[in-house]
């Protein structure tokens, strides 16, 4: 007999009994076969196999086909609803595992669940689009897409706006139905995107990460394993207390009694000089906060500020797992096929146009697209953009010969131009970036323009040219193309946020204090 196990038993099955009203079914079930199954165990009445046994047996039936299974799990999830039958979390957690093992990598593993995860989120948003609501209030059942659990996911929308899309990801039900009813409601894509982007690559990053660290550590876990049950239980009072402090202070009563205890303890001699360092931090770091946690609901300045995280975030990504592969390997996936299929393709004509057309991204190029755009935001009085321009290049710049440096790897033999230094990442693609950049930029400064939404395309068509004109003349690998646009856009995107931030805090001064108020304001959590 264990009495460990059977302690768990209880307590898991008290928290279902306390809980059974507000908890998902999957929820309720898979928590009723943990309560039997630890029962079961700690009365003696079976033996589980070794666990860790049985993970390595696991990740040697899959080995490689790790990849696949990962990505079409997090593809289904919300493509074709499956996570309401299996969540994804569980495939992702597998996935570390064998990662940890060593049979297959992390970092691509992790970039395979984030795009087919935003692949799945929009091909569900496509189908609700064209679908609608009554497709699921249809055939619904089939997927245990009941009227409730409908309704649930529509009150959470209704309560976190815009927010839903990034926080539903964390949520069982609400992440297999989101992107649907998204769809469906008529949200914009370009809105849907950017909160999708940053969601979906939180999520796959967290639960790979954790599977990989528990294999990493797996020794020390067993040997932890003893105050699971203290752990489980403390973990459990927490997160109660948190949720019960959340909807107590919704309450605009509560919310004053809080300030005039506040107020009341603030008279006393003993805490006086706490309150009077305490004060001036909690006012300074307030409208800050304030700040980020209104650009999370989708506006103007948020949808901004929200699309160019979800840019920074996906090239810094494409960046640094090329950097840490290349510090390991001599090449990345696709690079030799790449160069091979180069030299196939190649003919003079086309070579010499290629070596004309590359110039897009010489630095000089880029020097001159970024002065005369600056030039522009200066007369159209956005300085701040200006100088962001400025900045994100010569960062850019300052990351290439830095990595070039560092790094230090060799050009493919097969280059049919002369190119000089380090191959990773490419100089000539990074400066392109700032064709997009400026373009994006122009966008803001000119809304008058009918076509501006053109100076993007034509941006991105220039970026894409360049990295095709590195390959086809085989003065670049493939992940040297790559790990150049990670850079510049991450980093562009960084100082795009940062002009974003700095003109907002400008032209909003802070509101002077104001006087105690006589009557309780509506509820605006």
């Amino acid at each position: 007999m264990k009495p460990l196990w059977l302690a768990v038993a209880v307590l898991l099955g008290a928290f279902l009994v306390w809980r059974r009203r507000r908890l998902e079914p999957t929820l309720l079930v898979g928590g009723a076969i943990a309560v039997v199954g630890s029962a079961v165990y700690g009365a003696g009445l079976v033996q589980f196999p070794n666990v860790e046994e049985l993970l390595v047996d696991i990740g040697e039936a899959l080995g490689p086909w790790t990849y696949g299974l990962v990505a079409v799990m997090a593809f289904l999830e919300t493509g074709a609803f499956i996570g309401l039958l299996a969540p994804g979390e569980t495939v992702m957690l597998v996935g570390g595992l064998i990662a940890g093992q060593g049979r297959v990598e992390v970092l691509p593993l992790i970039a395979i669940a984030w795009a087919c995860a935003v692949a799945g989120d929009v091909t569900s948003f496509f189908f609700g689009r064209r679908l609608g609501r009554p497709f699921l209030e249809r055939h619904g059942p089939k997927f245990s897409i009941s009227e409730d659990r409908l309704r649930t996911v529509e009150r959470f929308f209704d309560q976190h706006g815009g927010k839903a899309v990034l926080i539903g990801r964390f949520v069982g039900l609400v992440r297999a139905i989101a992107p649907f009813l998204a769809g469906s409601s008529g949200m914009p894509l370009r809105r849907f995107v950017p909160y999708d982007v940053i969601g979906a690559g939180i999520w796959a990053t967290t639960f790979i990460v954790l599977g990989y660290v528990f294999w990493q550590s797996f020794d020390k876990l067993l040997s932890y394993a003893g105050t699971g049950a203290l752990a489980l239980g403390t973990t459990i009072t927490i997160v109660v207390a948190m949720v019960w402090l959340w909807r107590w202070m919704k309450v605009a009563e509560h919310r004053r009694q809080v300030m005039t205890f506040i107020e009341r303890q603030e008279r006393r001699r003993a805490l006086r000089p706490a309150f009077r360092v305490g004060r001036p931090v909690v006012h300074h770091l307030r409208r800050p906060a304030l700040f980020v946690w209104h650009r999370l609901t989708p506006g103007e300045l948020g949808l901004e500020l929200t699309t160019l995280t979800a840019v920074a975030g996906v090239g810094a990504f494409a960046f640094i797992t090329n950097l840490m592969t290349l510090r390991r390997d001599a090449y990345v996936v696709g690079d030799q096929r790449v160069l091979n299929t180069a030299g196939r393709l190649a003919q003079d004509t086309a070579l010499d146009v290629a070596a004309v057309v590359t110039n897009l991204g010489a630095l000089p190029v880029a020097i001159a697209v970024v002065v005369l755009t600056s030039a522009v935001l200066v007369w159209r009085g956005e300085a701040r953009i200006a100088v962001g321009l400025a900045v994100g290049l010569a960062l850019t710049y300052l990351c290439v010969h830095v990595t070039k440096g560092a790094l230090d790897r060799p050009r493919p033999a097969s280059a049919v131009t002369g190119s000089r230094g380090s191959a990773y990442p490419s100089g000539h693609v990074a400066y392109a970036v700032s064709w997009v950049a400026c373009a994006v930029a122009l966008q803001r400064a000119l809304p008058t323009v009918g076509s501006r939404f053109a100076f993007v395309t034509v941006g991105i068509v220039i970026v894409i040219v360049v990295a095709l004109t590195r390959l086809y003349l085989r003065v670049h690998w493939l992940s040297d193309v790559v790990g150049g646009v990670g850079a510049a856009a991450a980093i562009f995107s960084i100082c795009g946020i940062a002009a974003l931030v700095v003109g907002f805090l400008r032209e909003n001064p802070e509101e002077p204090a104001r006087g105690p108020r006589t009557s309780p304001a509506p509820d605006q959590a």
